[in-house]
């Protein structure tokens, strides 16, 4: 009888521990400084609302409905939010998903974090210069180059079509 009561002493001490690691870890997460910073209104301004769903709420739009999923168009990739350049269309392809794909990014300027919105650990792909959402890293990309999928919401995107310099 005795141990009962020390038990849930014990349950209570490591779960209050717990829930305040968590909040100090989102309490540094939403602390992080950006080179590109605005507020939620002035992103509203500036976005649409997809785009600020996206990119500033961590959304996802709909399979197959992204401007982008089928571009195959030779150009770059850009931060729909910041500008910052993000994917070249070299680096494209058709996954099936319905979301663009990419086997690789401009590393320097994508930022790696780990979602658990699903319930289990997820690579979550932001943008480095303005932390906004992009999508998510897969390891079942094309095997004959990196592996890797980068599976990109097209709201998070904007696409500087390549010129031809032929003349």
């Amino acid at each position: 009888m005795k141990k009962i009561p020390l038990l849930l002493l014990f349950i209570i001490t490591f779960s209050h521990c717990d829930g305040q690691s968590s909040k100090k870890k989102s309490e540094k997460n939403s602390e992080k400084k950006y080179a590109v910073s605005k507020t939620n209104a002035e992103w509203k301004e500036v976005l649409s609302p997809m785009a600020y769903y996206v990119l500033r709420e961590a959304g996802t739009e709909r399979a197959f409905t992204g401007e982008y999923y089928n571009n195959y168009t030779e150009g770059e990739y850009h931060c729909a939010a910041c500008n910052t350049l993000l994917y070249a269309s070299k680096h494209k392809f058709k996954s099936g998903t319905g979301w663009p794909s990419f086997d690789r990014g401009i590393k320097e300027n994508l930022e790696f974090d780990v979602d658990y919105k699903l319930g289990y650990a997820r690579t979550e792909l932001k943008c480095a210069t303005c932390g906004g959402h992009l999508g998510h890293l897969f390891n079942d990309g094309p095997r004959e180059t990196t592996g890797e999928r980068h599976c990109i919401n097209s709201a998070a995107l904007t696409f500087v079509q390549k010129e031809n310099t032929d003349e």
